[in-house]
């Protein structure tokens, strides 16, 4: 399939009918919630590889991809909720399944693991369909290149994100919107920033790190278009998984 095929399947694709019931939606969490981890490590390798974070410090990379990476993670990693604390979005989205009874055990028992190490932990208790979407993102982040890894995050998640997320939100209007008010927020936040300073920061990001190189522009394209199809087949797994819910 072409990137643009792969785009117009996810954001047409028959999971987002079916996470109209609390049930679902938390199976859903349950899942998404590891695509959320593992997107602040490809963030956070581009940060790692694009500024200096270390003392002495010394000017790396262009001028242009340090401005454009600090901005996008600060937003990731330290966004405004409601009440006036800053969470990262990650951390944002734990609360949202917390508040709305969604299982939060294997997740924080995964970042605890890697907390603890230093490094990705053992995945075996993460649901099949996550596992194979995150292997694909730390191989990328282990093995590909700065555009490469720039191209995934702007195609597979930042321009990719407002669209998907835009659904969701409409398909929830008719929730209990209490246990839903901070998911709510999350997905409003990212239509909002996503969908406008962080989708134009984040391609103007690739274009940098590619330098007009074609051999780059070649690589990164497929990159983002290889990081879309890990996602459909991440959004076909949760789909085929979702609970029956018997109609009342």
């Amino acid at each position: 399939m072409t990137t643009t095929e792969l785009k117009l399947a996810l954001r047409e694709h028959r999971l987002y009918p079916k996470l109209n019931h609390p049930e679902a939606l938390r199976h859903f969490m349950e899942h998404h919630v590891y695509a959320v981890w593992d997107f602040m490590s490809l963030v956070k390798k581009l940060q790692l590889e694009l500024t200096c974070v270390r003392v002495p410090w010394v000017p790396v990379s262009q001028a242009e991809a340090r401005h454009l990476i600090n901005e996008i993670v600060a937003g990731e990693e330290a966004d405004v909720l409601p009440d006036g604390r800053y969470l990262s979005h990650f951390e944002m989205y734990v609360e949202a399944m917390e508040q709305c009874g969604a299982r939060v055990g294997a997740i924080k028992a995964l970042v605890s693991e890697a907390q603890s190490r230093g490094k990705l932990p053992n995945m075996t208790q993460v649901p099949p369909a996550a596992r194979a979407f995150m292997e694909h993102s730390f191989d990328l982040i282990e093995n590909g290149g700065l555009h490469e890894v720039a191209a995934a995050f702007t195609l597979g998640r930042e321009d990719l994100i407002p669209d998907m997320f835009q659904g969701m939100v409409e398909s929830m209007n008719d929730t209990e919107k209490g246990k839903w008010s901070l998911y709510l927020y999350y997905l409003e936040r990212h239509i909002e920033v996503d969908g406008g300073q962080h989708a134009d920061m984040a391609k103007r990001l690739v274009a940098a790190l590619c330098g007009g190189d074609k051999t780059k522009e070649k690589e990164a394209a497929e990159a983002g278009r290889a990081a879309l199809m890990a996602r459909l087949k991440f959004w076909d797994a949760i789909e085929q998984s979702l609970p029956v819910v018997e109609s009342v």
